[in-house]
């Protein structure tokens, strides 16, 4: 695990512009740090050590040193890649999992990636080819950006900090970027906050070599054949994949800790885990204990604590409040590495604090079961969905949504009568295109052609037939990865941990492409499949107990002790008010939404708060 910084350019390398690089990204890793440099290559890393502590250290070579890695990640199934390729006589240097890479160019060449159960961010140089390979994971747990210096140039890096930090890049602001945000609390891949800063996919690899750059996308191999029809090998084959995910996920040479709300996925994930380890450290939040009218009550500590038990695990609850989070609004900020504002991110950063501070450097999650099995609530009403057709054109005029609340049922109604891609944002998603209207200043994004933040949902499946397995699809490809994912790498690594997520695993993905809605929501049940599929593991009260989640109950902080943070984003000397952003009305729409208690806006004020701590910072240094 570390992170990693570099560029192939034609223009003499700036040892210094490549330290400053590889040094915005120490939190990544405080370890060791490594360079390497070859002609128009230069690459450097921060470490943090999981597996073999003193070996390890890269860059990492093949045989002849003409193949160069230097990565972020883990690859689980190195060990029986490594068996197979001492069978054919390849020699390795060290214990680290990620020294298969080097060895697996000359056996697979770029295809290699294919192969590797892992998380990664790798850069790849191919000495001989003047050939540098930039390749990203299959589920996208780690980040890997770039920016193109010229048509043959290109630098790159685990965060857009460190990129930021080159002489001369372009550093304008991306308006359609901007006009996501408060729509997705994050924004969406490949664009970034930057113009000249995209991130690379998920599952692509950039090729750099003297011919020009290319990105291409590579194949899922960690595919099990066609679904089983038949209840039972559902099961079965459930049960398999999920804790061969969770087993391979214990490679480490280091303590080993667990995320532990209570609920099924993560008690799936520490019950697996405790059986294969001698010894587990769990994690979870004591919260205040607000009801939010939305997703209920915060706290679920005793309910860990209870399973904790059953487990026999080392375990731990961080109390936490409100002020607790406020104070740590700044690092929220500054680890998110763009504009962010997914609030329960904010208990992942403090349970990384405190797992760092007990030696864990290894903190396996539940997250991803609800995308892949169907867990999250409005699931239940995609079958009823499946057979209505878009209704009269004035539903397409309606904003309402989840968000609403008081008679929920009637915006249910109202959803199901307007194409599939607006029911998709409708379901769980934030800021409208009216209300980023009131709120953002329109003459910011005059002369620039930004689109509806519905068209995202519209390029994963154009047309007006969605059947319920596109919905969880579409959240599986956008929501988990840009969301989920980006959430709990840059949180965990903000206090040098790793976060392991089993359950995006390329094998559980593969699975869970392939189950039907049957399998995923029955009878009202949520996660049908995965439920019985570990039904002999767990108690009772963890299989009955309905989705929760960790949620922050931003609305009610930002009506109260919070409230101030509203009044300042909106401020005209704000940085949202020098930059542009915020018109002469946009103080009095904050503060008409926030006085609404129809709907919950908190999260989209809290995206406007946050962007304006973004800019801030960088307006600071």
């Amino acid at each position: 695990m570390c992170g990693i910084a570099g560029y192939k350019s034609s223009r003499p390398i700036d040892e210094r512009v490549l330290s400053t690089m590889v040094e915005a990204v120490r939190h990544r890793g405080p370890d060791a740090s490594g360079f390497h440099r070859s002609g128009d290559y230069a690459g450097g890393m921060r470490r943090l050590s999981i597996n073999d502590l003193e070996g390890g250290n890269q860059p990492l070579f093949n045989e002849d040193r003409s193949v160069v890695l230097l990565y972020n990640g883990e690859i689980y199934n190195s060990p029986e890649l490594r068996r197979g390729l001492e069978a054919r006589q390849h020699r390795f240097r060290t214990h680290s999992d990620g020294e298969v890479i080097c060895h697996m160019y000359a056996e697979h060449g770029e295809r290699l990636f294919e192969r590797l159960d892992g998380m990664f961010a790798a850069a790849l140089w191919i000495e001989r080819e003047r050939k540098l390979i930039l390749a990203r994971d299959i589920p996208g747990e780690k980040p890997l950006y770039y920016a193109m210096l010229s048509d043959t140039d290109v630098a790159f890096a685990s965060e857009i900090k460190s990129l930021s930090t080159l002489p001369g890049l372009d550093l304008s602001l991306d308006q359609q970027a901007l006009w996501d945000f408060p729509t997705f609390l994050w924004i969406p891949e490949p664009r970034t906050v930057y113009r000249a800063i995209k991130a690379l996919p998920k599952a692509h690899l950039l090729i750099a070599d003297p011919s020009g750059v290319r990105i291409e996308a590579y194949a899922n191999r960690f595919n099990s054949g066609s679904i089983e029809t038949d209840d039972a090998a559902v099961i079965g084959e459930t049960r398999r994949v999920v804790t061969d995910a969770v087993h391979s996920r214990l490679l480490a040479d280091v303590p080993i800790g667990c995320f532990l709300s209570g609920g099924l996925d993560s008690s799936i994930v520490a019950t697996v885990a405790s059986r294969a380890l001698p010894a587990l450290r769990t994690f979870t939040i004591g919260f205040e204990d607000v009801d939010d009218p939305y997703h209920g009550r915060a706290n679920e500590a005793e309910e860990a604590e209870q399973l904790a038990r059953h487990l026999g695990t080392d375990h731990h609850t961080i109390p936490v409040g409100a002020e607790d989070f406020r104070r740590n609004l700044v690092d929220f900020c500054r680890y998110g590495d763009q504009p962010f504002a997914v609030s329960s991110g904010l208990g992942i950063l403090s349970v990384a604090k405190r797992a760092r501070e007990n030696g864990v450097k290894v903190l396996l999650s539940g997250d991803g079961a609800d995308e892949c099995f169907g867990g999250y609530s409005w699931y239940r009403h995609l079958g009823a969905w499946a057979e209505t057709a878009p209704g009269p054109g004035a539903a397409a005029d309606s904003d309402r949504s989840l968000q609403d609340v008081g008679n929920s049922g009637d915006a249910i109604k109202v959803m199901g009568q307007y194409a599939p891609q607006k029911r998709a944002w409708a379901l769980h998603y934030y800021a409208s295109e009216r209300e980023k209207l009131r709120l953002f200043n329109p003459d910011y994004f005059d002369g620039f052609r930004v689109r509806s933040s519905i068209g995202h949902f519209g390029d994963f499946k154009a047309g007006p037939s969605w059947n319920p397995e596109d919905y969880i699809a579409q959240d599986r490809d956008f929501y988990l990865p840009n969301e989920m994912l980006s959430k709990v790498d840059r949180m965990t690594m903000a206090h040098s941990v790793e976060g392991r997520m089993p359950f995006v695993a390329p094998a559980v993905l593969a699975h869970a492409h392939k189950l039907r809605y049957r399998h995923m929501v029955r009878d009202g049940t949520l996660k049908w499949a995965l439920r019985r599929a570990f039904a002999d593991l767990l108690p009772a009260d963890v299989l009955a107990r309905p989705k929760h989640g960790f949620n922050v109950p931003i609305d009610h902080w930002l009506r109260s002790g919070w409230s101030d943070l509203v009044a300042d984003a909106f401020r005209p000397d704000s940085a949202l008010g020098r930059w542009g952003l915020i018109g002469a009305s946009s103080a009095e729409a904050a503060g008409l939404m926030l006085a609404d208690r129809s709907r919950l806006n908190g999260h989209t004020l809290f995206s406007f708060v946050m962007l304006n701590m973004w800019l801030a910072q960088g307006e600071t240094g």
